[in-house]
């Protein structure tokens, strides 16, 4: 490690409980890169605007940065995160008993009408828990054809009865979530609760017996590395982002981890065996507390520059193998959190089938409540603290508290406006779709803010089918079947002579023919690779590689889909910039495009399996979604989150952005429950 760089003090002041105070440390200073070149010359700039001080001030001592928001604020937030209550109790476990048993029975007298906006997974267990209760539901959502909102399965059949997704039908892969952490308690009891059935999902690639190896590939600044060989012999790799001699032997992770350790350090400490332990509840409420009032108006890399002190090359070395590039500027709360989950260690699961079949299961359970195809276009509600500003037509003291008008899409037949009212509603729709919806009277002022402000993230996958699992192939394997196009073909890929004008895409005898465009075969010859080198073969199951090309991250399927010889590959994983690029693409360009960069990391000979069918989701574009997720700038934690979540008279809400695990499952589930009991206790 660089024992020149600043670390954080596990002790910064905290004015409800004071401690020793915390001291702040300078950035090591270093060669000027670009970046520090531009925040130079700003600083310069405005110091020859001000006179110089006839007699020196003398120098106060350096006190450590703070977020603007106050103790109270700061403890709001980590105990949202934490899921406790005011007096630090556990809500999960309450919450489980929720899901598990249900709400307590509402009398004939007391049951409500209850509306429902939105049927993704907060919505949907929403209204299945206060339709078991006794209330009368009614869920209505935008999309036509499907429910589930983030968690989307391309798939052919299901509760959407979608047409064949790939050129084997058998095949499926996953347009939205596609892992469940272990650690995530109600998403896990839900999936058991309700009989879906669940199998490991391999973050790290595995050998045939299940053992984790970590031979995925690493490909950067033109080097092509084992992520196993990687993490023993950093150097090659390291050097090439030009780091200081301090990191040549550290992995990227490694580095990563130490300069956020002395920040876990606030909630967690270090047992005999190495492994973080979290420390009792209360204490740990209070740590997370100090991080949030420290760094909650900080981006991530302002983190890395100025506690971390680390350099702008090993921030590029630690964003691009880390995936933490296209979130540098964002809040560095929400990364944090995002890498203290996302790791080696921690058990993932995937459910067998897509992850669909979840909302498969509850949408059974709230089919009867079910309004598809309407989408809410005003929301008017009456409530006492309202009355100075009430100007609705449809509601009033002595009837229904909540109208909503909605509207069809009108696909191929007339567009149908139906209006529905409530005593009480469940709004789940993000609220980058809330903003496009009239809500009469006004809200109030940082709910509005909250709604206009929170920032949503792009994600866009590109998935391509394969007739052949190639990534689990040995070279024995490449050789048979190469041999089965054309004798020779084995050599002419080893040796990069074979053609590269998109000829050979999809000739194995394997791939079933008429799913290869002519559009798709222009776009692949026109922005082939000129360099063809050949690598071994891959031989792994699951996993995934990185690069630095514009697919940045390549996911394999963890298993098998029974019945079926080929597979899925999640080509491109890319968020924020990197998925935008992605954006402009039609699906004609996206596939070459995808296949192009990883053949660059797996070699030419993979195109021989190609089918020509894929599949791409571009979250930001797409109707109902509005965005991946709520992934929030430096500061919107303290000065919105409170917000987000708080009851507008007879208006409740839920999703995962009104957690602090926005993108998860685990969230929308925690606010589902959450709002549901709101409703219930109304």
């Amino acid at each position: 490690m660089d024992t020149s760089r600043a670390s954080v003090d596990p002790t910064p002041a905290d004015p409800a409980d004071p401690a020793d105070p915390a001291h702040s440390s300078s950035p090591d200073s270093g060669s000027l890169s670009r970046r520090r070149f531009t925040a130079a010359t700003a600083t310069t700039a405005a110091a020859l605007t001000v006179a110089a001080p006839a007699t020196a001030v003398p120098r106060q001592p350096a006190c450590p940065p703070k977020s603007t928001a106050d103790w109270a604020t700061c403890l709001a937030v980590a105990r949202a995160l934490l899921v406790v209550d005011e007096d630090d109790r556990p809500l999960v476990p309450r919450y489980k008993k929720v899901l598990d048993g249900g709400l307590p029975r509402a009398r004939t007298k007391t049951a409500k009408k209850v509306l429902v906006i939105g049927a993704g997974p907060a919505g949907l267990v929403s209204a299945w828990l206060l339709k078991r209760a006794g209330h009368h539901v009614t869920l209505v959502e935008a999309n036509g054809n499907r429910v589930g909102g983030r968690i989307k399965t391309f798939r052919t059949g299901g509760h959407e009865h979608a047409a064949q997704a790939f050129a084997d039908p058998a095949q499926y892969a996953e347009a939205g979530a596609m892992r469940l952490p272990g650690s995530h308690p109600l998403v896990m009891g839900l999936i058991d609760q309700l009989g879906v059935k669940k199998r490991r999902f391999h973050l790290v690639d595995v050998d045939a017996d299940g053992k984790p190896v970590n031979n995925a590939w690493l490909h950067v600044n033109g080097i092509r590395m084992r992520r196993s060989e990687y993490a023993k012999s950093p150097r090659r790799v390291n050097r090439s982002f030009g780091v200081p001699r301090a990191f040549w032997d550290t992995p990227s992770g490694t580095i990563l981890r130490e300069a956020l350790d002395p920040v876990r350090n606030e909630f967690s400490t270090v047992g005999p065996d190495g492994k973080r332990v979290d420390k009792p509840l209360p204490e740990r409420v209070r740590g997370w507390a100090r991080v949030v009032q420290r760094f909650g108006d900080w981006s991530m890399y302002r983190f890395l520059t100025e506690e971390a002190g680390l350099d702008e090359r090993t921030i590029d070395l630690v964003g691009t193998l880390e995936n933490l590039t296209s979130r540098l500027p964002l809040s560095f709360i929400h990364s944090f959190i995002s890498a203290s989950l996302i790791s080696p260690d921690t058990e993932f699961w995937e459910l067998v089938g897509g992850t669909a079949t979840l909302p498969d299961a509850l949408l059974k359970e709230v089919a009867d409540v079910l309004r598809l195809d309407r989408r809410a276009t005003h929301i008017e509600y009456w409530a006492p603290d309202r009355q100075g500003n009430d100007n609705t037509s449809h509601v009033h003291a002595d009837g229904p508290h909540v109208w909503i008008d909605t509207v069809s899409e009108g696909r191929g037949s007339p567009v149908v406006r139906e209006e529905f009212t409530a005593d009480v509603a469940i709004v789940t729709v993000p609220f980058s779709g809330l903003r496009q919806v009239q809500v009469s009277p006004l809200m109030s002022y940082k709910k509005r803010r909250a709604v206009a402000e929170l920032h949503y993230d792009s994600a866009t996958k590109v998935l391509l089918e394969f007739s052949r699992r190639w990534w689990e192939f040995t070279e024995d394997d490449w050789k048979r079947e190469l041999k089965a196009v054309r004798p020779g073909l084995y050599e002419e890929y080893r040796s990069g002579k074979a053609p590269a004008d998109g000829s050979l895409l999809g000739v194995h005898p394997s791939v079933p023919s008429g799913h290869i465009t002519p559009g798709q075969r222009v776009h692949y010859a026109a922005n082939r690779w000129a360099t063809r080198d050949q690598p071994e073969a891959a031989h792994i199951v699951g996993g995934g590689s990185v690069s630095d090309n514009s697919n940045r991250f390549m996911i394999n399927p963890s298993h098998p889909v029974a019945g079926s010889e080929g597979g899925v590959v999640l080509a491109s994983y890319s968020w924020a910039d990197d998925a935008s690029r992605w954006d402009s693409l039609d699906d004609d360009a996206r596939y070459p495009h995808a296949l192009r960069g990883l053949q660059q990391v797996y070699g030419q000979r993979v195109e021989v399996f190609y089918t020509g069918a894929g599949r791409t989701q571009s979250w930001l574009r797409d109707p109902y979604a509005y965005g991946e997720a709520s992934v929030l700038l430096p500061g919107q934690h303290t000065e919105l989150l409170t917000a987000i979540r708080t009851v507008e008279g007879p208006l409740h809400f839920a999703g995962d952005h009104t957690s602090v695990k926005p993108s998860w499952i685990e969230g929308a589930l925690e606010s589902g429950v959450r709002a549901a009991l709101e409703a219930h206790l109304a």
